[in-house]
């Protein structure tokens, strides 16, 4: 089958009931997981929380019809009862944002954007355990309608449908949730919070960006940060290395926002939330009720109950003249059956 000429286009469009407000400059979010954890901490009771979760969760704007149509992945036997999220990072291609109520531009057009960074995660049933799969970009996978490709193509031909079928297609996993995150707003966010502490290992240079990056623990704002965890040049691991300051930092990031959230700072409270929801898209079956449920569950939640992992790769291979990855599916497949059965491995820790 061919891709359609005139594919439908996702328009972000706000939760039912939601007031009108103004649109904020370049935004964008933490995961949605990091999400319902600041919102547990907006207050201490049940009536906070619950107050919280439907003030901020109706300003998330909601993605219609995310998800594929079609038969999807059962539920493996023993699953656990916890929540699958497909988190996906854009890498668009327009100069306005595309993600949250801070976007004046379209999520997806056709062949315009294509998803730069891409994290499976399983939220345990008691929320004491998220783990997370990071997959790269380059991972060379089937994408239903087209042969195969690379896997951040799937975003581009047809949108968070196409890409989820993807993701599900390939690791067994049945995605719960979406959210999408665009740069924009990684840097507004970081600026926010007033910055995220990273630890670098080692001095390098990205000659792509024509940046040095020194060794050392500092304090990153957003342009250093974007700059960051887009660096792949430079590195001896290359695309790993980068996955690896991905997830450092998201690490570091949502302890910074879970800190900036305190009932004894109103202003800088609203500060941190508004730009999450300023920025942040979510599918549109998730209801408020559902960030109220994960905001009881993850108030408590420590980022060491974090484990992190990335897809076992084989091999690396030019095909077609493109550098791409050659995945172990079936070893994947395996580790995600384990982390939504509650034997999860512990690699990443």
């Amino acid at each position: 089958m061919s891709a359609r000429r005139h594919p439908p286009q996702w328009a972000p469009r706000p939760a039912p009931g939601a007031r009108p407000r103004p649109r904020h400059r370049v935004l964008r979010a933490v995961l949605v997981v990091g999400l319902a954890a600041v919102l547990g901490l907006v207050g201490l009771a049940a009536g906070g929380v619950w107050w919280g979760t439907n003030h901020y969760g109706d300003q998330v704007t909601r993605i219609p019809d995310s998800f594929p149509t079609g038969p999807r992945p059962p539920r493996p036997t023993g699953h656990d009862g916890g929540t699958t999220f497909l988190l996906a990072g854009v890498d668009s291609r327009s100069k306005r944002p595309t993600t949250g109520t801070g976007a004046t531009a379209q999520l997806w057009r056709y062949g315009a954007q294509r998803s730069d960074t891409l994290m499976l995660v399983h939220l345990s049933a008691d929320e004491d355990t998220a783990y997370t799969t990071s997959i790269p970009r380059d991972s060379w996978v089937p994408i239903a309608g087209h042969g195969s490709a690379k896997i951040n193509a799937a975003f581009s031909w047809g949108g968070p449908p196409l890409l989820i079928r993807t993701v599900e297609q390939l690791t067994g996993a049945r995605v719960d949730h979406f959210g999408v995150i665009d740069w924009h707003g990684f840097r507004a966010l970081t600026d926010a919070v007033g910055g995220v502490p990273v630890t670098v290992a080692q001095n390098s240079y990205d000659p792509q960006q024509h940046r040095h990056f020194t060794a050392g623990t500092q304090v990153m704002n957003g342009e250093e940060a974007l700059a960051y965890v887009r660096q792949r040049h430079g590195l001896p691991g290359g695309e790993l290395d980068r996955i690896k300051h991905q997830q450092q930092f998201l690490r570091s990031l949502v302890g910074e926002v879970r800190g900036g959230v305190k009932l004894t700072d109103p202003l800088g409270t609203d500060k941190t939330l508004d730009a999450i929801t300023s920025a942040v898209s979510i599918d549109d079956r998730m209801s408020n009720g559902d960030l109220r449920d994960l905001a009881f569950g993850l108030r408590g939640f420590d980022t060491a109950g974090a484990v992190f992992t990335t897809a076992p790769i084989v091999r690396s291979e030019f095909i077609h003249g493109q550098y791409t990855l050659i995945l172990d599916k079936q070893k994947l497949r395996a580790q995600w059956r384990a982390a939504e059965t509650g034997d999860r491995p512990g690699a990443g820790r």
